[in-house]
């Protein structure tokens, strides 16, 4: 493994338990001390995590939904709300406090993405029919309903608000004016379906990973390609940046997870993992990558099991 763990000291790994199959998302509010998993199991789960990993972890188990939890997000004003989209053709609403849903809003297919403005105001959520709809937050209401004639595989807002990116299964990245939604690049970026998306926290790029087993890095300024990380031999399932703007973690069917370094292109750790991932997540406040995928325990049945990989940076 190339450049190991350059200038990565204090490993740690922690894993933890609690759903009953395999976890689809994990994501971390905004203040980095709690986490939320969605399952396969129907639920999803907040977890009280201390960054510096002491003393004995509390979570609790958002029941409600009646199909799997694909994928969930935090409020990114409220470090308790979470929402999360599920099979169910529902989107929920949660207060992470009392583990109480205090929004249910159905929508018209089953629900595979979601994801926040980040001003808080409106949600994003796409279903398995390649249709988009924008909730207002505050009413809790459609304001904006589109289908798409293509595959859509992830979605992203910008940092400011203004740029909406869409993933497709043709290897493009839609990036629409928002609120217009009206088309300003069509992006060839991929050789085959470009399947997630990732935001740079500090606004200057966003990451694309695709089924030709690369991600690629691009200005937001210009939306011009910048380089490519090429560690990965599998479809990209999902890449994350860390909080300031110098990581990224991908993964796929590969039995690692990879951190390169954004502005040189080099790999420069690898997390062993046992089973693909479907999910990544580094904390917003500390070196702390949290993964989930598709383990299995000792009788080959779904583990239910996350972890969080920690470092210290030199």
């Amino acid at each position: 493994m190339e450049e190991r763990a350059t200038g990565f000291k204090n490993l740690s790994s922690r894993e933890y338990l609690g759903h009953k199959k395999k976890v689809h998302s994990v994501a971390w509010n905004c203040l980095g001390t709690k986490l939320a998993s969605g399952s396969v199991d129907h639920t999803a789960r907040v977890w009280n995590i201390d960054p510096h990993g002491h003393g004995k972890v509390k979570d609790i188990e958002l029941k409600g939904h009646t199909d799997s939890v694909d994928q969930l997000c935090w409020d990114p004003k409220h470090p308790d709300v979470v929402a999360t989209a599920a099979g169910d053709k529902t989107v929920r609403f949660w207060d992470a406090r009392s583990g109480k849903c205090t929004q249910n809003v159905e929508l018209s297919g089953e629900n595979i993405n979601i994801t926040y403005k980040p001003d808080g105001t409106h949600i994003a959520v796409g279903n398995k029919e390649d249709e988009l709809t924008i909730l207002d937050v505050r009413k809790y209401k459609p304001i904006h309903r589109r289908k798409f004639n293509y595959e859509v595989n992830e979605i992203a807002w910008n940092t400011t608000g203004e740029l909406f990116f869409l993933t497709t299964g043709n290897g493009t990245v839609e990036v629409l004016a928002y609120p217009s939604l009206k088309v300003l690049h069509t992006l060839m970026a991929h050789t085959a379906g470009c399947y997630c998306i990732a935001i740079d926290p500090l606004g200057r790029y966003f990451a694309v990973g695709s089924a030709d087993s690369l991600v690629s890095l691009w200005n937001v300024s210009d939306i011009m390609c910048v380089r490519t990380f090429t560690k990965l031999e599998w479809p990209v399932r999902t890449i994350s940046f860390n909080h300031t703007g110098e990581f990224i973690a991908s993964a796929s069917e590969d039995l690692f997870v990879d951190i390169s370094n954004v502005l040189t292109g080099r790999s420069v750790h690898q997390i062993p993992c046992k089973a693909p991932m479907n999910s990544v997540e580094w904390n917003p406040k500390y070196n702390l990558l949290a993964y989930a995928g598709d383990d299995k325990n000792k009788y080959q049945t779904d583990d239910g099991v996350f972890r969080i990989f920690g470092f210290e940076s030199s």
